[in-house]
């Protein structure tokens, strides 16, 4: 069965995204930036929900041939467009840049995907990851705090129907103050 995670950046009060979508608090330092790239490099397949797929895919599909693009943002771009994804949503009509678009039913076909063969997986945006959450899918959990109080915007997690244990695998403190916490699911 393959790994199922879910990572992503928030502030210390729990949000994904302040009011408006707003993600600007979220620049990483050079050393974040580093780790999530290796983080990735360890995915075999990424599953977004429509908008965290918007973002992604309005920026690194040429965020390579930015003037200003570092080593480790070309790699992170041509990692990002080798890597197979798969796009949830019922209001697009279409997805480029190696990915598929699922338009039915994303818990019945997280949970295809993770009796198949392959590597780990790793889902993103609010409303997909909260499916996969809610639907018992998630075996870890990667989330990088940044020391910054939005007051409102779109929750890291929603009122869950049941409680999910875990146990602490990791920590670390980056520049600038984010700090990582990684999780396994018990079992």
């Amino acid at each position: 069965m393959r790994k199922l995670i879910f990572g992503m950046n928030a502030t210390l009060d729990g949000y994904i995204a302040a009011t408006g979508d707003d993600i600007g608090w979220s620049v990483p330092s050079d050393e974040l930036f580093q780790w999530w790239l290796d983080q990735e490099l360890g995915i075999d397949t990424m599953l977004y929900g429509r908008k965290l797929w918007a973002a992604m895919s309005s920026y690194w599909p040429t965020a390579d041939q930015q003037p200003d693009a570092t080593a480790a943002r070309r790699e992170f771009a041509r990692n990002w467009l080798d890597t197979p994804k798969v796009v949830f949503s019922s209001t697009i009509d279409g997805v480029g840049w190696n990915a598929r678009l699922v338009t039915g039913d994303a818990v019945a076909e997280i949970t295809r995907l993770k009796a198949g063969d392959g590597g780990p997986m790793r889902v993103g945006g609010a409303t997909l990851a909260e499916a996969a959450v809610r639907a018992g899918l998630v075996d870890e959990y990667e989330i990088v705090t940044h020391p910054v109080l939005v007051g409102g915007g779109t929750p890291l997690f929603t009122a869950l129907d049941s409680w999910v244990n875990l146990n602490l695998v990791e920590t670390r403190t980056f520049p600038g103050g984010a700090v990582l916490t990684r999780y396994e699911t018990k079992r």
